[in-house]
């Protein structure tokens, strides 16, 4: 199968794990990216099946209003019962990298606010280590510098994502050479560097469910 297969893959076996559960009044919470994408494709032919939905970006938001699926914004919700999203890598944990179109923000808000979060991928997403992707650190402009020479300290090569600007008016950095033993202790510590929005580890609040596309099929892992 071609990657492309792989992520059509996941994405219908995540219309099948929600489907059971919609509702009229359901909003579901939906991701940002490549395999979002495909996912919120599928989910369009379900529409009259519940409510609508929260985007963790504006992208998203146009493509789900573009098939007619109502965008509530989060503060109107509360929660949502699912999250379905990609991820950059993802390991046994279920921890994830996640950023890589700078939604990383939104994306972990959303996360939160979600009882169960179920990441679509394809087997090239999962990793024994995190950290071979780049790790996403949103950062507010004006402590762009100050927070990469932090980063430098915990062991990242720091680089400006030039030309990019979030959805809040933010910036970029990606870390290079930055393997990540412990995630949770990780996301933690670039959490709390001054300056820091938020950064790509996905390990405080990781998935519940994977589907993972491969060759053989989908394999679905739940931790929770």
């Amino acid at each position: 199968m071609t990657q492309d297969e792989l992520k059509d893959a996941v994405a219908k076996a995540a219309i099948d794990e929600i489907k059971p559960h919609l509702e009229r009044s359901t909003v579901i919470g939906v991701g940002t990216g490549s395999t979002a994408n495909r996912f919120i494709d599928y989910l369009a032919r379900l529409s009259g099946d519940f409510k609508g939905a929260v985007a963790s970006s504006a992208a998203s938001a146009e493509r789900l209003k573009t098939h007619g699926i109502d965008v509530f914004e989060l503060n109107e919700v509360g929660t949502v019962p699912f999250y379905i999203d990609g991820a950059d890598e993802v390991n046994a944990h279920l921890h994830m990298i996640k950023g890589g179109g700078a939604a990383l923000t939104r994306e972990k808000i959303v996360a939160a606010c979600a009882e169960r979060f179920i990441c679509i991928a394809d087997a090239s997403k999962y990793v024994a280590q995190l950290g071979r992707f780049p790790l996403p650190v949103e950062v507010i402009p004006m402590a762009r510098s100050y927070v990469a020479r932090q980063l430098v300290k915990l062991g990242a090569d720091p680089v400006y994502r030039e030309g990019v600007v979030t959805d809040n008016g933010n910036q970029i950095i990606d870390c290079y050479d930055f393997m990540i033993e412990d995630a949770e202790a990780m996301e933690a510590k670039i959490n709390a560097i001054v300056g820091v929005v938020t950064n790509g580890l996905f390990a405080a609040r990781g998935a519940d469910v994977l589907l993972l596309g491969k060759k053989e099929g989908v394999e679905r892992t739940a931790l929770r």
